[in-house]
């Protein structure tokens, strides 16, 4: 019998921010840019009591709760924590697979011989609560889709297991929503059949879901019945990391746009050499105003110095940029990620730039990753954040060859 558990980060991106400024805690909190052009990527339970949700235009949220608490957030923040759990289930289980920053599946077939995967997975999510301080829901069933419907049943911050047998009754007095393949189209077209629980929809006949939704008619019919025989796929690392801005008002001001650049390369950077990672392809996009967008890309030998990187982004952005169109959005990428520590150059000052590495890391791990900065970077100091600990603004660094 299969035993698998879907593990889920609760309201994640707010239970970061909460752990790096306690001030956040019973708050209403909504994450993304405070521009009336940005949306929602995540919020708090508190916002959600004034129906706000994530994706939601952020003009609309901030009508609905004026009230409401808007950080703009850091990938940096977010992937150090999603590491330390994914690190958790590395040690503790023989297969996962990573969905998200905050979402798992685990196979647990065949360990309820040693163990009783419910108690095991009980003792993992303790685990993580205990050593990375963030709250997390897991489901336990035969298979994904009742897993992960069990687990928003379960939360905030509990657990449940559905017993073998029990996924048909278990499902059927719920929402259609639930179902994880479920969106906003899909939905809508199962309440103009009449279809509001998941019970009518497993009563209604295969043939006639077929004709409504083609293929996608068996698997909807099959996963409102709990059935499901997908796998859980094995985890593998990532191969790119990546962040863009759109801005509140479309801008030609060249000196803002390459500052931005360059507190996004130096972010992504500091994020490699924390994961222990190397790049090997730097990719520059831009988006005018026009929503013509264009990426352009070179390929370097494998690195996460920020003085390698950082001429590369630049050298990109100034082949991508036509000055006769406004930018509406600028982003980074770095792709062809493998394991690997910075290598220095034969002819560098070895010393003094491991040093310096060490030491601007050193604070952002402990301040945060805006905390030190180059100086032409400072105009974009507004998507990190300054010291949550003292309020003070970011360490200055100034231009130099490292």
């Amino acid at each position: 019998m299969r035993h698998i558990a879907h593990l889920d980060l609760d309201t994640f991106f707010v239970s970061v921010e909460r752990l790096i400024d306690p001030k956040l805690i019973g708050k209403p909190v909504l994450i993304g840019s405070a521009s009336d052009r940005g949306v929602v990527a995540a919020c708090s339970y508190e916002a959600r009591a004034f129906s706000i949700h994530s994706a939601m235009p952020m003009k609309m949220a901030k009508q609905l709760c004026p009230e409401a608490i808007i950080v703009r957030g850091n990938s940096g923040d977010y992937m150090k924590y999603s590491d330390m759990v994914t690190e958790i289930i590395r040690e503790t289980v023989p297969l996962f697979e990573k969905t998200s920053v905050d979402e798992f599946y685990l196979d647990l077939t065949g360990l309820d011989r040693f163990f009783g995967c419910y108690r095991l997975t009980s003792e993992l999510r303790q685990r993580i609560i205990k050593e990375t301080g963030l709250p997390i829901s897991f489901g336990l069933s035969v298979n994904k889709t009742v897993s992960k419907v069990a687990t928003g049943e379960a939360k905030p911050n509990n657990q449940m297991e559905i017993g073998l047998g029990l996924e048909k009754a278990f499902l059927a007095p719920l929402s259609i929503k639930k179902i994880p393949m479920v969106g906003t189209k899909t939905y809508q077209t199962l309440r103009n059949l009449g279809v509001k629980r998941i019970e009518t929809l497993q009563e209604m006949p295969l043939e006639l879901l077929e004709n409504v939704f083609g293929k996608n008619g068996r698997t909807l019919w099959e996963k409102a019945n709990g059935i499901d025989l997908s796998p859980v796929v094995a985890y593998s690392e990532r191969k790119s990391i990546s962040t863009e801005r759109t801005f509140e008002r479309d801008t030609i001001d060249i000196v803002k746009l390459k500052g931005i650049l360059t507190a996004m390369a130096e972010s992504l950077a500091f994020q490699l050499r924390s994961g222990q990672k190397l790049t090997s392809c730097v990719m520059v996009k831009i988006r005018y105003s026009d929503f013509e967008t264009k990426t352009l890309q070179q390929r370097i030998p494998y690195t996460s110095g920020d003085h390698i990187l950082l001429p590369v982004v630049q050298e990109l952005f100034d082949k991508l940029f036509n000055r006769r169109v406004l930018v509406r959005l600028i982003g980074v990428q770095f792709s062809h990620l493998v394991s690997g520590s910075y290598q220095v150059d034969l002819f560098e000052n070895v010393n003094r730039t491991i040093k310096l590495y060490q030491a601007m890391d050193s604070i952002r791990n402990r301040f945060g990753g805006r905390s030190v900065v180059r100086a032409s970077g400072m105009d974009a100091t507004s998507i990190g954040r300054s010291n949550p600990f003292t309020g003070n603004p970011p360490l200055l660094l100034a231009n130099r060859r490292q």
